[in-house]
């Protein structure tokens, strides 16, 4: 087993754990990246084809009438394709494992998770042409790829951000410090993205801010570097109006003034923007923490064939292009740069700009091994949900 499974896994049970050694030790070895009981053709699709999503990743046009890619799929291949929309990643696990869905676009802290519990089932790419399209960069890594077999086929990447109303705050921040300040100006109208994965937010901010504290991975805290997160977030918690796990109640909040800065995605401050509310957003001088999003097939999908076709369309360069733009992230197909409405959009979004996504922790979910001579030291995903209760109190 890979020693990136190992520290990437999610906040797993011993008995998950004892399961998961033996699914690996399965696998270990193999270099047949559609792993033995991926799917070997793809056949007529049945009918219906149900999702979990984040908001903005499937429409149908009821958002907008002009944004709709979903219409043009169900025409092409009598795919009804339904969706529920997810505010975080423990919604899109615990949803995925009633098996009631067939496909998932999970981020980092959710993915492994998903294949530590069989919920998924591995990816035959090479049933998928416009995988070949996808950057290098988010190929095979360690949330889409175990052991040289694949969960799933990348959907794109991006950044979280800090968003602000531009009328209301100045001067115009440039670091987060604006939103953890104890005695911020802004008191009661700063909104924080409410899972345990915003810890890592936090964690990020102290990289930068308190070398003393030895931050490499805001995932792989210590006892220390733990704590001082948390008494961070406590703080910040006097100052919070609001926390968020809906992108829509935020625009909501950002168009009333009931909330007037925060942690955001592109896709809010783009729907922001689009109805003329002022607001701006960046990547502060800390970096941030940020998402690399995986769609992923149901081990059990009852549309499997649906679910498959979905994964070729959802990379098609004219998709990627329209996604991107409206979501406000860089395409996983290089070819959809050329198709976007604003040509520029694939520098705008640091497309293929590692430089730039170096400066972004993507989600990962947190275990005890810390990766390193710390050895197993790390707080798990469990006790950042236990810290999480305590912050928000």
């Amino acid at each position: 087993m890979s020693r990136a499974w190992k520290r990437r896994l999610g906040s797993a049970a011993l008995a998950v754990l004892v399961v998961l050694l033996a699914f690996a030790a399965a696998g270990c070895g193999s270099k047949k990246k559609s792993g033995s009981s991926a799917q070997k053709s793809v056949g007529a699709g049945e009918g219906k084809l149900a999702l979990i999503a984040w908001a903005g990743y499937v429409e149908d046009g009821s958002t907008d009438p002009k944004v709709d890619w979903v219409t043009p799929f169900e025409k092409a291949t009598g795919c009804q394709t339904s969706v529920k929309v997810a505010g975080s990643s423990d919604e899109m696990v615990t949803l995925m494992r009633t098996g009631s869905y067939d496909g998932v676009s999970a981020s980092g802290d959710a993915s492994l998770r998903l294949v530590a519990g069989k919920d998924v089932a591995p990816v035959n790419v090479d049933l998928v042409p416009n995988y070949a399209d996808v950057v290098p960069a988010i190929k095979d890594q360690p949330y889409n790829t175990v052991d040289d077999v694949h969960y799933g086929v990348p959907h794109g990447r991006g950044a979280n951000l800090l968003m602000w109303r531009t009328d209301k705050v100045k001067p115009a921040p440039d670091s987060w410090s604006v939103v953890f300040d104890p005695s911020s100006p802004y008191k009661g109208h700063i909104t924080a993205y409410d899972r345990p994965i915003y810890i890592a937010d936090a964690a990020v901010y102290l990289k930068a801010t308190q070398p003393d504290l030895k931050i490499t991975n805001p995932y792989e805290l210590d006892d220390d570097q733990f704590n001082a997160a948390v008494d961070l977030l406590k703080k910040q918690r006097s100052v919070a109006g609001e926390y968020w796990t809906d992108a829509a109640k935020e625009i909501q909040s950002f168009t009333s003034g009931g909330t007037l800065l925060g942690t955001a995605w592109q896709y809010q401050a783009n729907t922001l923007q689009g109805s003329k509310v002022p607001v701006k957003s960046i990547l502060p001088k800390e970096g941030s923490t940020g998402w690399s999003d995986t769609w992923m097939i149901h081990s059990k999908a009852k549309h499997p064939n649906c679910m498959y076709k979905w994964f070729d369309y959802v990379l098609s360069p004219k998709v990627q292009a329209e996604i991107a733009e409206w979501f406000g992230e860089a395409p996983a197909n290089v070819k959809a740069c050329s198709l976007t409405t604003v040509k520029n959009h694939c520098d705008i979004f640091h497309a293929t700009d590692e430089a730039y996504f170096d400066r972004v922790a993507e989600w990962e979910t947190p275990v005890a091994d810390c990766g390193d001579d710390r050895g197993s030291k790390c707080k798990d995903y469990s006790q950042w949900t236990q810290a999480w209760t305590e912050i928000k109190g």
